[in-house]
C-alpha cells in the first residue's frame, strides 16, 4: 500500500521539535513577553496591541491564528483546533470591549492556553485522528471572519454614535 500525500501541507516529525519551539516563542511574545519585576505577571504584544482602535485586536486574532494553523500541520485533531479557535474568539471579542476588554486580555493569555493544548496532543498523537482539510479551512474561515468583525463592528458602531451626535 503507497502513502497517499495528504491534501494540505504537514510538517515531518523531525521538525516538530523546532517548530514546536517557535510556537512556543510567538506565544510567550503574544502573551508575556515582559514581566513586571517582583511578580511572575507578564504583559505581552496582544495586550498592547488590544489598545489600538479597530486594528489591534484584528492583529491579536491574526497571530493566534498561525499557532492554529500550525497546529493543524502539525496534526493536531479537531477537538484541539476546536478549543483553540474558541479561546482565541473569546480573546478577540472580549478584547474588542474597551478598558474591560484590555484587562481582560491583560489576565486571559489565549496563545499560551493553546500551547498547552497543543502539547498535550503532541504527548499522545497516536490516541486521536488529525483534522481533515475542509475542518482546518472552516477553523481558518471562522478566525478570519472574527477578525473581519472586529474590525467592522467599531467603524460601525462609531458611526451610528456620529449619527446620534449630528442628528441625522
Amino acid at each position: 500500500m503507497t502513502d497517499r500525500p495528504l491534501p494540505y501541507s504537514t510538517i515531518e516529525p523531525d521538525a516538530k521539535a523546532p517548530t514546536l519551539k517557535r510556537l512556543r516563542q510567538l506565544a510567550r511574545v503574544l502573551d508575556k513577553a515582559v514581566v513586571i519585576p517582583g511578580t511572575q505577571v507578564g504583559i505581552g504584544l496582544d495586550p498592547i496591541m488590544g489598545l489600538i482602535p479597530g486594528g489591534g485586536d484584528f492583529l491579536g486574532v491574526m497571530f493566534s491564528s498561525y499557532i492554529v494553523l500550525e497546529a493543524a500541520r502539525l496534526g493536531a485533531p479537531q477537538a484541539t483546533l476546536g478549543r483553540m479557535v474558541f479561546n482565541i474568539i473569546i480573546d478577540g471579542l472580549v478584547g474588542a470591549v474597551p478598558i474591560i476588554g484590555d484587562f481582560f486580555d491583560f489576565a486571559w493569555t489565549a496563545n499560551t492556553n493553546n500551547i498547552k493544548l497543543l502539547e498535550e496532543y503532541l504527548k499522545f498523537p497516536s490516541q486521536r485522528s488529525s483534522a481533515d482539510g475542509w475542518f482546518i479551512f472552516g477553523v481558518l474561515a471562522v478566525l478570519l471572519l472574527t477578525a473581519i468583525v472586529l474590525v467592522a463592528l467599531p467603524v460601525i458602531l462609531l458611526r451610528l454614535l456620529w449619527g446620534i451626535i449630528i442628528g441625522s
